[in-house]
This record gives structure tokens, C-alpha cells and sequence, in this order.
């Protein structure tokens, strides 16, 4: 079976923000929309994100890193937001392993919510439905679209390729490549919720500086072993002027 993911290589995130972005944009636009935001430069903001960039740091000083870490919708493939679902509107589809929210059965219960260990649903306070991450359902089987654009809006988005996209069932896909080839891990597998979507470690990289790369280089621009001096000038009238 087909199951459709996304693969997220934390190596390369700079957490720009530029698929948080992307995706509020397609999916306001799309069958998803729109997407509401209350009050959003008020004390108490209130907006439905598909999609968001959480920054934390790592390690003790000095020995810091700093993460950026996407989460949205993980596509599980045993779902556990579906089966609690009183109306069904939840539902996972066939073809594609693609979790989905059908508005039109949404009571707005929240029990998807309750379900759901990764925090991944929101609640839409104009619609009163929960929506998600539909990995852009409505793009990738647009047969109108060119083929190569039939993605993910945050996967096109990402200036850095720090999203992949396809089939992780398909040995041969370059999601299940990577996920392979670097170590690829889901988050929380202890859920037992086989999360579809997956994430690249972070690599360690060693800086070794030898001794002899550590010796004091002069200023480049001393002139005959002196430092530049900068030209003085009397204040004019412009340096009063208000």
C-alpha cells in the first residue's frame, strides 16, 4: 500500500519559517481554507497553522546547539485520531495512507485532539471544525499541475531541500533512500502510532584547530607596521541640522 510522507533532514533546517508561510498560504487559498487568525497582534493571538517551526536550544554552555525542529501531521499509519472520532469525520484514505478531516461531519468534539500525542490537530474557532496538515491533497492530484510540482507547498517553499517527499513505502523513493541511508527515525514510536512522516538526525560536525593556526595575524591594513588613521574634519552645519 502506498503511504505518502514527509521526511524532514534537521541538518539542514535554518527554521526560516518559509514553509509555515507557504503552507498558511496554499491552504487558505485551497480546499482546506481558510485558515482563521484572531486577534493575531492582540495579547491573546489565535491562528490555525497546518504547520510550525519549533527553535530550542541543546547542550550546556558552551556546548550548545541550536534546533529547528518543523511538526505538523505525521500521517500515522495506525492513526489513533480516527478510530475516536464519533461522526468520522477522521478518516485515513486508501489509496495514499493520507489522514484527512471531512468538514462537513466535524463537530468540533476536540476528541481527535485528546488522541492525537503529537499535538498535531487544530481547532478552527471560525468553523468550530478541527482541521491539519493534508500534505496539500488538493495539489499533488491536481493533474493540471506540472508533475514536478505536484508537492507539498513547504516542500517547494524550503530554500535549503530540508523537505522530501513520497512514498515511504516504495523502497526505491528518495524518502525511503534517505531514510535509510541516514539513519531516518520517527518521533515517539513508543506510541505505537507508526508515524509515517520521518526525521534525519542532526550531524556532528568536528572543528579541530591545530596550534599553528593560531597565531595572531596583524591588521591588513597597517601601513609600515602602523595602525590607519581615519581622516578628522571639522563639524559643519549638516551635523547640527534637526
Amino acid at each position: 500500500m502506498t503511504q505518502l510522507a514527509l521526511v524532514i533532514d534537521l541538518n539542514v533546517c535554518v527554521g526560516c519559517h518559509a514553509c509555515v508561510t507557504s503552507c498558511k498560504q496554499w491552504n487558505t487559498s485551497g480546499s482546506a481554507g481558510s485558515l482563521v487568525d484572531l486577534n493575531p497582534y492582540g495579547k491573546d493571538p489565535n491562528g490555525t497553522f497546518f504547520n510550525r517551526v519549533q527553535t530550542f536550544e541543546v547542550g550546556e554552555f558552551p556546548n550548545t546547539q541550536t534546533v529547528h525542529f518543523p511538526k505538523s501531521c505525521l500521517h500515522c499509519e495506525e492513526p489513533p485520531c480516527v478510530p475516536v472520532c464519533p461522526t468520522g469525520a477522521s478518516y485515513k484514505r486508501a489509496e495514499d495512507g493520507i489522514v484527512l478531516v471531512d468538514y462537513d461531519k466535524c463537530i468540533g468534539c476536540k476528541y481527535c485532539t485528546w488522541a492525537c500525542p503529537y499535538g498535531a490537530r487544530e481547532f478552527d474557532e471560525d468553523r468550530k471544525v478541527m482541521t491539519k496538515c493534508t500534505l496539500c491533497v488538493d495539489r499533488i492530484t491536481d493533474t493540471t499541475i506540472p508533475e514536478p510540482q505536484r508537492k507539498p507547498s513547504c516542500v517547494i517553499a524550503c530554500p535549503a531541500n530540508a523537505r522530501l517527499f513520497g512514498d515511504v513505502h516504495d523502497p526505491e523513493s528518495v524518502v525511503s533512500k534517505a531514510i535509510a541511508e541516514r539513519g531516518g527515525y520517527q518521533l515517539m514510536p513508543e506510541w505505537g502510532t507508526r508515524p509515517s512522516n520521518h526525521y534525519l538526525p542532526r550531524r556532528k560536525t568536528d572543528m579541530r584547530i591545530h596550534p599553528e593556526d593560531l597565531t595572531r595575524v596583524d591588521n591588513p591594513l597597517k601601513l609600515d607596521g602602523k595602525q590607519p588613521e581615519y581622516a578628522h574634519r571639522e563639524p559643519g552645519r549638516e551635523d547640527f541640522a534637526t
